[in-house]
């Protein structure tokens, strides 16, 4: 998951460590998984680059570990993310990245054979129609979506924002929980259908191929 807006606690642990949380008004914190966000990819991780069989744009990037990986087997891969100490960290990494919103003008357009959606960044902009109907723009006709979904039964909307451990926090953005259920039920009416659900070490999956 990358938040949608630059947060100073989230560019300062890319940079320095230290534990993040994700609040929502009113509820308890949520721990956010950086660690894993910038460490190799993993047994699960694997299984969504598995699925990347042609050129690839890995949709709110982060520190950049699916597109520094799919570029070490050879493929072209593209990570885009809004938030420059991330864009940064996945150039270190070495993937090619960009610093850009999904929403804004990006290479390729209707051309990228895969798109990918890792670490629950199905919530990006807080509107999951909107957002699979821009990844639908990105992809060639045949083009296949990996989503990585809530493992819960969910599909919730809200505003919150990133903090670490002493509080400090950045600016509130809109985000979104979608679990495969949902993700179902909204497929078809943006141009997709389900092809494959998943799961591996607690972390669940889909696949969508882009309908013609």
């Amino acid at each position: 998951m990358t938040p949608v807006r630059a947060a100073d606690p989230y560019a300062a642990a890319l940079r320095d460590g230290g534990p993040l949380y994700l609040r929502r008004h009113g509820e308890p914190v949520r721990p956010l998984d950086l660690a894993r966000w910038c460490a190799a990819p993993d047994a699960a991780d694997d299984t969504m680059l598995a699925r990347c069989t042609g050129p690839t744009i890995d949709i709110g990037c982060g520190p950049g570990r699916l597109a520094a990986a799919l570029a070490r087997r050879g493929l072209t891969a593209l990570g885009v993310d809004p938030v420059p100490a991330a864009v940064a960290r996945a150039l270190a990494a070495g993937a090619t990245a960009l610093c850009r919103s999904v929403f804004a003008p990006l290479p390729g357009e209707g051309r990228w054979a895969v798109a990918l959606l890792a670490d629950g960044n199905i919530g990006i902009g807080g509107d999951p129609g909107r957002l699979l109907d821009r990844t639908h723009a990105l992809l060639a006709p045949d083009g296949l979506l990996v989503v990585e979904t809530d493992p819960q039964d969910v599909h919730e909307r809200f505003a919150a924002r990133v903090e670490d451990d002493r509080g400090t926090h950045g600016g509130a953005f809109r985000w979104a929980r979608l679990g495969t259920p949902a993700l179902t039920r909204l497929a078809s009416a943006h141009g997709y259908t389900v092809t494959e659900t998943w799961t591996r070490s607690t972390r669940t999956f889909a696949s969508l191929h882009k309908a013609h």
